[in-house]
């Protein structure tokens, strides 16, 4: 088996070159040679440009099960894989193939394959698929600097960011690692393309992950930019291609640097944006998450300035679009020697399994239950405020949902040991009440991306639209109220470059130890030890103002998650 691994891994390091599988590529490079300039030009002499734009796949590369939100309530269908994506940008091409296609982030973490192979596997399917662009998102550190250098070096297409810096130490920057725009001529119109990604990548993520790499906010460069794209390009249409955040890119398109800027094609916190959201100086979207979603932007353009926009949030639905046969032949190649760990049930569930409320959901449940059944001695455990992973719903032959050794790696997709510490009742309210306005700032360009953190052993009341300082109404530890000078024991994942006296994003944590535990093996052993489970939300954090099934920190802007 160690040998079919290592064969694989060579094989499909030499496939993520540009010389790909050559027939399979072509279904990117059907473009304006073959295409009858007379069709370019609509009856009025206008021209009409095709962008689609997926984001945050997050290596669910198969059909899966996704959640909507219908009739305030869950309603499941099966959807997304690279493959059906892939028939339909195929379809899309052959309508018009000068079609224009991106992708904004979050491409090679997420999935037991995608960590065992160190992303490798991801490239040759991004390439086959055809993609024309590409922006890092706060995830594409997963393995690291030189890696993800790699990763998207192996990439055809062009990669933009205008916010990512080599870091040369002592708060200097260097170079940007990536270019900071793109200027395509599509169909005789320039438009060009201006790339950002999430600059709060050290603090969001284990900060040695981004070692190496110098962010700034994109505030402090985007009105150049924008100036050299309209003034010296002479672009028709400026697009930012952006992996930010919802509330974050509403921000920025109220901001006057954006002026100038017509659209924000965004992505990072999964929302999905079925309407504009119409802002001061532009226009934003953000098309869902793993491959469950296309966002297609038609832009009508006459006399060198757009007349027209129309946007349509396509649902990838399973049976309504054909799989591209050759890049599903590719997946099934790449999967092959995995397929049997990623298959193996760990145990099941009695119900649902998805992680789509702001506040508490099944996952996060499941979590918190196994790590206070590893750590009992532990007053408060917690789960970090992910948005990752996929639903599963889908029973097997047990009339149970079977959560494999692959949905383990979806849930949590980089395994981490366990580390401990002591915190006074003071620092937990400080903590809890500067996560909560991480989440729910009345400032869009205040709230960061993620859920909130999820907690078992504690209970909490709280306002979600009250102030800073403000939301907490109650706290209660272990069924008695917080006491601001007691200490209480805390638990949660040990992030690779924290600070010794950091656990969760709280400082000055004392007595901290690594265990020898690790999440995936606390997983396992729990499941092992009580499967069937039922994780249903205990509502340890309940939330006065908004309902519990809250889907999005976004407000103040006419949007629904469904």
């Amino acid at each position: 088996m160690k040998n079919k691994r290592r064969e694989f891994l060579k094989n499909i390091s030499a496939m993520s070159g540009a010389a790909i599988l050559g027939p399979i590529s072509t279904i990117a490079t059907t473009q304006t040679k073959d295409a009858d300039p007379v069709s370019r030009v609509n009856a009025d002499g206008s021209i009409s440009i095709n962008i689609l734009q997926t984001t945050d796949v997050h290596c669910q590369i198969d059909p899966h099960d996704e959640m909507f939100w219908e009739s305030e309530r869950p309603v499941f269908r099966k959807t997304g894989g690279y493959a059906q994506i892939a028939g339909f940008f195929k379809k899309e091409r052959a309508k018009d193939p000068e079609t224009f296609i991106i992708d904004t982030g979050d491409m090679f973490q997420g999935s037991e394959l995608s960590m065992k192979t160190t992303g490798k596997c991801i490239v040759p399917i991004l390439n086959a698929i055809g993609y024309d662009l590409f922006l890092p998102g706060n995830w594409e550190v997963i393995y690291y600097k030189k890696v993800m250098q790699e990763l998207l070096g192996a990439l055809n297409a062009p990669k933009i960011c205008a916010n990512m810096y080599h870091d040369l130490g002592g708060g200097n920057r260097g170079e940007l690692i990536f270019p900071p725009y793109h200027v395509r001529s599509i169909k005789g119109v320039k438009i060009g393309f201006i790339g950002y990604t999430d600059p709060l990548v050290p603090t969001r993520q284990p900060p040695n992950l981004s070692k190496g790499i110098a962010y700034s906010k994109p505030e402090e460069n985007l009105a150049n930019y924008v100036d050299v794209l309209r003034n010296q390009e002479k672009c028709a249409v400026v697009i930012i291609i952006a992996h930010l955040g919802l509330s974050q890119q509403i921000g920025l398109a109220d901001m006057e640097v954006c002026k100038g800027v017509d659209y924000i094609l965004g992505g990072d916190t999964h929302e999905r944006v079925r309407v504009p959201i119409p802002c001061k100086y532009a226009k934003v979207v953000e098309p869902g998450a793993f491959g469950s979603f296309v966002g297609k932007l038609t832009l009508t353009v006459k006399d060198g300035k757009m007349i027209r926009d129309e946007y349509v949030l396509h649902e990838v639905e399973s049976g309504k679009w054909p799989a591209d046969t050759a890049v599903a032949k590719l997946i099934d190649q790449v999967e092959v020697p995995y397929r049997n760990e990623i298959e193996t049930i760990r145990g099941y569930s009695t119900i649902p399994l998805y992680r789509y409320f702001v506040v508490e959901n099944p996952i996060d449940t499941m979590v918190l239950d196994a790590l206070k059944w590893r750590m009992p001695e532990i007053d408060i455990v917690l789960s970090n405020g992910f948005r990752f992973c996929p639903p599963r719903v889908t029973p097997d032959s047990t009339g149970n949902i079977p959560i494999t050794e692959g949905y383990i790696f979806d849930m949590l997709p980089f395994d981490s040991n366990i580390k401990t510490g002591k915190v006074s009742g003071q620092q937990i309210m400080d903590w809890l009440e500067k996560d909560l306005n991480n989440i729910f700032a009345k400032n869009s360009a205040e709230r960061i991306g993620g859920w909130m953190v999820k907690f078992k052993g504690m209970k909490i009341s709280f306002y979600a639209y009250h102030e800073l300082g403000n939301r907490i109404q109650e706290i209660t530890i272990g069924g008695r109220p917080l006491d601001a000078g007691a200490t209480y024991t805390i638990c949660a994942c040990d992030r690779d470059g924290d600070p010794v006296d950091v656990i969760c994003r709280i400082r000055k944590v004392a007595d901290t130890k690594v265990v020898s535990y690790t999440l995936h093996s606390t997983m396992r052993d729990y499941l092992a030890a009580h499967s069937p489970v039922t994780p249903l939300p205990p509502e340890n954090a309940k939330i006065l103002d908004a309902p519990r099934t809250l889907l999005t920190q976004v407000r103040g802007v006419d949007y629904q998650f469904r």
